[in-house]
């Protein structure tokens, strides 16, 4: 059994299995199905364990949002997952109420202290308003009634959409053996292997926001073993070393703009803290820079180690901080069970240093479609592995290095950022002609955006006029960092934007390309 803990509250993971029960049978009163969507608009609170293994228990699938978006970007979501219950904090519920989509049953969480401090909200934000139900009261108001052990489906997890829409990452329940071959590959990622059994001796912070695919399958995974767990409300560099030195916290998943962050620490206050618990943490979901990596092991020791994957096709490889070291750059081998290849346009595999298109899957779990569009499905297939649109090369030794991207998604921060999301909403602008959306090095969030515009022939635009007309129609974290203005963009033949060559100058003197 598992400690809990959330600022100055603690729980149980018994008692947070208790309340998901509870709720479990508060969503089959809402006639709650097998296979149907239950929304999960949080930020990290128990609230999100409770809902989410609440919904898995009834068959229904657990569908994360990420609650900056937009009113007209969550309608969108809530309407393609076709969720009929929505279970969202206090004060996030007012920017998205007239989006909602008739039928789906509010149920409203009430903003606990250490998430009204982080966030900075007043006491009547935190509050449920008058007429919505209280997550709170109307769970607890329901039998803690033991059910029978049933598989349960995982998160739907949306990412953005090279269309410009997310697209929503189901997969169906899996069977003992796809969940065997799940857990295999969760325990290397997350450094359980050495404890069999033993999650108890595990204590590991919730870093990230829940909602995105590597920290939901992280704290997930986690309570399941019955590790300890720190729900953190948000990031924050200090905060964590704290947290790591009280709770003597073993185990992290982390991305590499806390690396970045954590490391613009006054020393004094970096060497204020015993670091001493740490056994393993894994990063994933952007690029790292070399110098970054190397100053995280010279000051958290050899326990850094790197996973790569995606939502679709899972993690696939691995490298400790050791293997690393000797192969600088690289973002590991090959996990048992995962094949990875690289191929060249005719599907023939690659030769060591050659650079090709990235492919892979880990072999024996279940399968993933996307929400209502099994055609997009059909189209990442590629020799019955998934291709998530990395070019890379393998060395001579098996290790996979990444340098660029098929695609133009942007990783920023450790979030998914696809570029025709935001040029179509630039599009839509009367004074824009054409615009080039891509990613440029940011030495602390990986990637920035970049946006060249191109406006309409004797019009001119500010910066100011494209952020006000962008900040209505996208969430604040896919506003361009980086505004350049052109008469004219270059071409190729066929008229598509040369977006490389915009690109290439930023890139040419980062020590990577992606």
């Amino acid at each position: 059994m598992g400690t809990i803990w959330s600022g100055e509250r603690v729980l149980t993971s018994d008692d947070i299995q208790r309340r998901a029960r509870q709720a479990a049978t508060g969503f089959e009163s809402l006639a709650i199905a097998p296979g149907d969507g239950v929304a999960i608009y949080l930020r990290n609170d128990y609230a999100f364990f409770e809902a989410t293994l609440g919904a898995s228990t009834l068959g229904a699938y657990p569908v994360a949002v990420n609650w900056h978006y937009t009113p007209t970007e969550a309608n969108y979501l809530l309407e393609d997952a076709d969720v009929k219950a929505l279970v969202i904090h206090a004060d996030l519920l007012a920017p998205i109420r007239d989006a909602i989509p008739a039928g789906v049953a509010v149920l409203a969480v009430p903003v606990p202290p250490e998430i009204q401090r982080a966030y900075g909200l007043s006491d009547a934000q935190c509050q449920v308003p008058q007429g919505v139900l209280n997550w709170e009261t109307w769970r607890e108001g329901f039998p803690d009634t033991e059910r029978p052990p049933s598989p349960m489906p995982s998160t739907i997890i949306y990412t953005s959409g090279t269309t410009g829409r997310p697209k929503g990452v189901r997969r169906p329940t899996a069977t003992p053996e796809q969940a065997a071959v799940r857990d295999r590959m969760l325990t290397q990622s997350y450094g359980f292997t050495d404890y069999p059994g033993r999650g108890q001796e595990i204590t590991t912070a919730i870093v990230g926001p829940i909602y995105q695919s590597a920290p939901n399958a992280h704290a997930l995974f986690c309570f399941r073993q019955g590790a300890n767990i720190v729900v953190m409300p948000r990031f924050d560099p200090e905060a964590l070393l704290q947290q790591i030195q009280d709770r003597r916290i073993t185990h992290l998943n982390m991305v590499p703009i806390m690396f970045n962050r954590l490391l613009k620490l006054p020393e004094a206050v970096r060497a204020a803290y015993d670091l001493s618990s740490l056994r393993f943490v894994a990063h994933a979901a952007a690029p790292v820079s070399p110098p970054i990596k190397h100053a995280m092991i010279e000051w958290w020791g050899p326990v850094i180690n790197e996973y790569y994957g995606s939502t679709e096709m899972g993690n696939v490889t691995f490298c400790t901080a050791e293997e690393w070291l000797t192969h600088p750059g690289t973002v590991g081998r090959p996990m048992p069970g995962a094949e990875v290849r690289v191929i060249d346009d005719a599907g023939n595999n690659l030769p060591p240093r050659e650079i090709g298109e990235v492919i892979g899957r880990m072999q024996g779990g279940s399968d993933f479609t996307y929400q209502n569009d099994d055609e997009k499905r059909r189209r990442m297939e590629k020799q019955g592995l998934v291709t998530p649109g990395d070019i890379g090369y393998f060395d001579e030794d098996g290790y996979l290095y990444l340098c660029d991207r098929a695609n133009d998604m942007i990783i920023s921060g450790g979030v998914n950022i696809y570029p025709a999301e935001i040029e179509a909403e630039l599009h839509k602008m009367p004074e824009v002609a054409d615009c080039a959306v891509f990613g440029i090095p940011d030495e602390e969030f990986g990637e920035a955006i970049c946006a060249f515009i191109q406006p309409q022939p004797g019009l001119t635009l500010s910066e100011s006029d494209l952020r006000t007309w962008l900040r209505q129609q996208v969430a604040g974290y896919k506003m361009p960092r980086v505004w350049e203005f052109v008469a004219d963009l270059p071409r190729e033949d066929s008229g598509k934007i040369f977006k490389r060559k915009l690109r290439e100058p930023y890139w040419e003197n980062a020590g990577r390309n992606i």
